[in-house]
């Protein structure tokens, strides 16, 4: 029967003189070693542009710099690449456009352009540099909003927030970094940032580190995406604290308003867009005493399934908030969707009363107005863990399309393996690997770097 037109036939079987010798064991029986992969030639030391002006091709020049360097170079050689001078331009250039930006950023996006939603992604750069390419670099079309928490526990943070911050000179309008509660003189201090800056960069470290302390206080706090999404890294947050009037004969000189675990919740009330938009951020670590509160309340802040709000006691810091206060907030400010991050796999592990952070995010309040999410982009977190038992988390960033914005469409990612070998920062086994029992005392609570 003959075949059909197009059919393929099957190749025919290699005749003997086509087949390979049989391979003979070497006399002395020593093996030749493979050969060795041609070496990635060392790029040229990264030169910050003239003019000042960044472009997508330096970016990109950049991106793959710090990728080499992360998989090359020993930790202290990476001035050979970044120099310490091209490093304070860089974090110097975004300083500026942070600082110009209020405590709320708000984006409003064309019907054209859709917005990238970023978790915690605690200096994990391979993962960072996947995520972009996966969602899309930032463009014209594309916006991204990061939630905070770029650096400590991961072995890159320096390299991750230069990379961030590269985006957000090139494109401000585009690209918008908020603060994390890591992004603090104490966390950086505990978790290993403070170190990594000076094991890269030595004697001139302590004048890097000071840059980056003081672009901390620069990022905005939250944003308010297409009008009806709000984002920050904790969440929600109190009203203003009022101080007891000089006049009081309550109130003596000198002292200080300190909120106190015993506090009646009754006293807490929720805060306004306003009252955020107004609070001082310039903080090196956000107070947890005094009146300057709410940036505390925003950037260390949990939801819980409990009704109402009450003080955060687990952390010693920021509050606690139920469905129905989530439901308030949204429908006081006309909003759909509150995200935030804060949490990841080790804290949820530690909360049984909210989903576990597996899938790098997780909805914990849905109520009528709308819904709290919480997302986590650093998948297989932490990177140093002091157990063999590792979380295996997913990451997941959050895609905001037109034309409403308010449905959330879910990303999730798997860590890029194998991470090249590095040394962790700070002692992973002895530290905790959530953010509670914090030592208050050391927090350099409503200190200014500047």
């Amino acid at each position: 029967m003959a075949e059909p037109d197009g059919a393929l036939e099957p190749p025919p079987f290699p005749s003997p003189a086509a087949q390979p010798p049989l391979a003979e064991w070497p006399e002395g029986g020593v093996l030749d070693p493979p050969p060795s992969p041609s070496p990635v030639a060392q790029p040229p030391p990264v030169e910050w542009p003239e003019d000042g002006v960044l472009t997508r091709d330096w970016v990109a020049s950049f991106t793959a710099a710090l990728d080499w360097c992360s998989r090359s170079l020993p930790p202290d050689q990476l001035p050979s690449v970044l120099s310490a001078d091209f490093v304070r331009r860089l974090v110097v250039a975004a300083a500026v456009i942070l600082h110009r930006e209020p405590n709320i950023v708000r984006v409003d996006p064309r019907p054209d352009q859709s917005v990238v939603v970023v978790g915690d992604v605690h200096g994990q750069l391979h993962d960072v540099m996947f995520l972009l390419r996966d969602a899309g670099f930032p463009s014209e079309e594309r916006i991204f909003v990061f939630n905070g928490d770029y650096v400590d526990r991961g072995a890159w943070g320096l390299e991750t927030l230069l990379l961030l911050l590269a985006w957000k000179v090139f494109l401000p309008n585009c690209v918008f970094l908020l603060r994390g509660n890591h992004e603090s003189k104490y966390c950086t201090s505990v978790y290993g940032f403070e170190q990594e800056v000076m094991v890269k960069y030595k004697g001139q470290g302590a004048q890097v580190y000071r840059k980056f302390l003081r672009c901390f206080e620069d990022l905005p706090l939250a944003s308010i995406i297409a009008g009806c999404v709000y984002t920050a890294h904790g969440g929600i947050f109190r009203g203003a604290v009022v101080l007891p009037s000089k006049r009081s004969k309550r109130a003596k000189k000198g002292h200080k308003y300190k909120a106190s675990p015993t506090d009646d919740s009754t006293t807490l009330k929720l805060g306004s867009l306003d009252e955020l938009l107004k609070a001082r951020r310039t903080v090196l670590d956000t107070p947890y005493e005094g009146s300057n509160l709410i940036p505390g309340d925003v950037l260390w802040s949990d939801p819980s399934l409990d009704k109402g709000l009450s003080l955060n006691k687990e952390r010693g810091i920021g509050l606690l908030w139920g469905p129905d206060i989530t439901q308030q907030f949204l429908y006081t400010n006309n909003l759909k969707l509150i995200i935030r991050s804060h949490e990841g796999p080790d804290a949820r592990d530690k909360r049984h009363d909210l989903l576990a952070m597996d899938s790098g995010y997780t909805i914990d309040h849905h109520v009528a107005c709308g819904k709290l999410i919480t997302l986590f982009s650093a998948p297989d977190y932490p990177q140093f863990q002091a157990s063999e038992d590792r979380y295996n988390n997913s990451g997941a960033y959050i895609v905001l399309s037109p034309p409403d914005f308010a449905t959330p469409d879910f990303h999730t990612f798997q860590a890029v393996k194998p991470r090249p070998k590095a040394h962790p920062f700070y002692d992973f086994e002895d530290v905790i690997d959530s953010d509670e029992e914090l030592n208050l005392g050391a927090m350099d609570t409503g200190m200014s770097s500047s």
